[in-house]
C-alpha cells in the first residue's frame, strides 16, 4: 500500500512538472505573428482578385518567405473595435503578437509599458532621410523610434467651393490641388457670409457626442496659440489661449454658425451632412477626401466642388496626421523579435511593396517624386508637413484623455460650464492619467520601474 502511494505521488508530480514545462515553453523562434486592423483591401488596390484587408501583408509574407524559407509568417486581421480588448488580454496572458500594423498613436501606450522594441538600430540614414521630420516626430518617444512609418493620413478641413462662390467668397478659395490657408478672422468672415447666403446650410460642422473624430476638436483648441501639452508632458489647454479658443467655438454656437446641437452630433453625423451639402465646412482626412471624390465619380454621391483647407490658427495654419506603421513587441524572445523587425524592415523599405502606401498617402519622398505627376496632391500634402503637429504628444494615458475631453466640451457648448471651468475640469482629470502614465513609463524613465 505504501509503495502504491509513493508511486501515485511520483506520477502526479511528473504530471505537474509536465504542465509547468508546457506553460514556460518558448514560442517557436522561426515564426512571426502579425496583427493588423482593417486598413485597405488588396495589396495595391481593392480591384484585385480576392482583395481583402490582409492582402498586403500576405503578399509581403510570401515574398519574405521565398527569401527565408525557414521562416513562417502568420497574419491576423483584428476588428478595430476589438483591438484594445484583444491586446489587453494578450498582455495579461503573455500572448502578444510579434508585430502590430495600425495607426501608431493608438499603440504608443505599449511603448510606455516597455513592450515595444525601438527600431533605431535597423533604420539607416538613407531611409530616415527619405521620410520627413514631421512623420518621425509622430513615432518617437524620448529620441527613440518605436514605430516604422509606412503611410500617413493627414487631417484637414474640407469646404464646399460652390457655396463659397454663391456667397461671394471667391478670394478664400484655393486651387483644386492646393490647401487653403485662412486666418481666424478669415474663418469668421467666411462663416458669417455662408450663413447670410443660405440660412438652410450650417456654415461649420461641429460635433462633440463622443471621442470619435476628437482630434479635430483638440486642434480647434489650439487655434489661438495653445500647445495643448506643456514641455513637461502635462496638459496646458486651460491657459489663456485655450480658453480663448473654446470661447470662440461657443461664440460660433451662439451666432448659429455651426451645426445645431453640436454636443449631440457625432463626426459621422457631420460628415454625412457635409456630403449631403447641408454643411459648408467640415473635417476630413486624405482618405476621406479621396473617397468623396471617388463617390462623385462613380455617381454614388451628388457632385459638388469640394476642396481642402488647413485649420485656421492665430500664428500659422494647423494640421496633423495619422501615421500608419508597425510596432514590434519584445515579449516572444530575442531571436523572434529580431526576425519580426527584419520583416518590418523588409516591407517598409522594399521598392515594390512601399507602392502600397498609395492606398493612403506615402511618407516616402522617393515615392512622392515618382507618383506626383499622376496625383499632384501628393506633393501638396508633403509641402504641408510644416504645419503638422504631433496631436497626441505620444503621451501615456492618451485614451483616458480622449474620454475626459468630450463631456467637458459638451458642458461648455450647452452653457452648463464656462470655458475655463470646462477646461480646468478636463486638465485635472487628464493630468491624473498622464501623471500616472509618466511615473510608470518605461520609455521615459531610464530604470522603468512600475509604480508600486
Amino acid at each position: 500500500m505504501k509503495k502504491k502511494l509513493v508511486y501515485m505521488i511520483l506520477v502526479f508530480s511528473l504530471i505537474i512538472i509536465g504542465f509547468s514545462g508546457c506553460g514556460k515553453k518558448e514560442p517557436p523562434q522561426n515564426e512571426v505573428e502579425v496583427w493588423l486592423t482593417p486598413q485597405w483591401k488588396g495589396t495595391y488596390g481593392a480591384d484585385e482578385k480576392g482583395a481583402d484587408y490582409d492582402s498586403f501583408l500576405k503578399t509581403a509574407a510570401n515574398m519574405y518567405e521565398k527569401k527565408h524559407p525557414e521562416t513562417k509568417i502568420h497574419i491576423q486581421v483584428v476588428p478595430g473595435d476589438e483591438r484594445d480588448s484583444k491586446l489587453s488580454v494578450a498582455v495579461q496572458t503573455n500572448t502578444l503578437p510579434d508585430i502590430f500594423f495600425d495607426s501608431t498613436f493608438v499603440l504608443s501606450t505599449y511603448a510606455h509599458q516597455g513592450l515595444l522594441e525601438p527600431f533605431d538600430s535597423i533604420i539607416d540614414d538613407k531611409n530616415r532621410n527619405d521620410i520627413s521630420n514631421a512623420i518621425w516626430d509622430n513615432v518617437m518617444i524620448k529620441d527613440k523610434t518605436y514605430f516604422y512609418p509606412f503611410a500617413q493620413n493627414p487631417g484637414l478641413l474640407v469646404y464646399n467651393a460652390d457655396m463659397f462662390k454663391e456667397a461671394g467668397l471667391d478670394r478664400y478659395i484655393s486651387g483644386k490641388t492646393e490647401i487653403a490657408k485662412w486666418t481666424i478672422e478669415d474663418f469668421k468672415t467666411i462663416l458669417s457670409s455662408l450663413k447670410k447666403s443660405n440660412s438652410k446650410v450650417s456654415p461649420f460642422g461641429l460635433y462633440a457626442k463622443n471621442n470619435q473624430g476628437d482630434t479635430w476638436n483638440m486642434m480647434y483648441l489650439r487655434m489661438f496659440g495653445n500647445t495643448f501639452f506643456s514641455t513637461n508632458g502635462e496638459l496646458n489647454v486651460n491657459d489663456k489661449e485655450g480658453v480663448e479658443a473654446l470661447d470662440f467655438l461657443k461664440e460660433l454656437v451662439k451666432e448659429k454658425l455651426v451645426t445645431p446641437g453640436a454636443e449631440s452630433l457625432s463626426s459621422n453625423d457631420v460628415n454625412a451632412m457635409f456630403q449631403n451639402q447641408q454643411v459648408g465646412i467640415s473635417f476630413a482626412n486624405s482618405v476621406l477626401y479621396a473617397g468623396m471624390l471617388e463617390s462623385m465619380d462613380n455617381g454614388s454621391l451628388k457632385k459638388f466642388d469640394v476642396r481642402l483647407a488647413n485649420i485656421p490658427g492665430k500664428t500659422k495654419p494647423l494640421s496633423f496626421t495619422y501615421v500608419l506603421g508597425s510596432g514590434v513587441f519584445n515579449t516572444n524572445g530575442e531571436k523572434r523579435m529580431k526576425l519580426a523587425q527584419d520583416f518590418v524592415k523588409f516591407y517598409s523599405e522594399n521598392k515594390e511593396l512601399v507602392q502600397a502606401s498609395m492606398n493612403f498617402l506615402p511618407v516616402r519622398n522617393s515615392i512622392i517624386e515618382i507618383e506626383k505627376d499622376k496625383m499632384p496632391l501628393l506633393e501638396t500634402y508633403t509641402n504641408n508637413d510644416k504645419y503638422v503637429v504631433n496631436f497626441s504628444n505620444n503621451t501615456p494615458g492618451y485614451a483616458e484623455i480622449r474620454n475626459a475631453l468630450y463631456p467637458e466640451i459638451q458642458a461648455a457648448l450647452t452653457g452648463e460650464k464656462t470655458s475655463k471651468e470646462a477646461l480646468d475640469a478636463f486638465v485635472e482629470a487628464g493630468d491624473k492619467a498622464i501623471d500616472r502614465g509618466l511615473r510608470r513609463s518605461k520609455a521615459l524613465n531610464e530604470q522603468g520601474e512600475l509604480e508600486k
